[in-house]
């Protein structure tokens, strides 16, 4: 059996990679790694998740970096 490959569910149509990234793949595919897709992904870490999973996809804004933690704690207390 192979190594675990993940993928979070909301990579097709994340906006952050859709436009934010969309000039900048390298750096793009570098942040998909730890938080969206691959052997070492963990979208518990992603803010994009946070949000998306306690608002559903409306309510993660398009500038929000999955890095941004503090904001989406901000976002998900409102």
């Amino acid at each position: 059996m192979g190594a675990r490959v993940f993928e979070c569910e909301c990579v097709p149509r994340c906006l952050f990679f859709h436009d934010q990234m969309a000039s900048m793949p390298s750096t793009a595919e570098l942040v998909k790694s730890q938080y969206c897709a691959g052997p070492r992904a963990d979208n518990t870490r992603c803010a994009r998740h946070m949000v998306f999973v306690v608002h559903g996809s409306e309510g993660v804004p398009e500038d929000l970096f999955p890095s941004d933690i503090a904001r989406a704690q901000e976002i998900i207390a409102k």
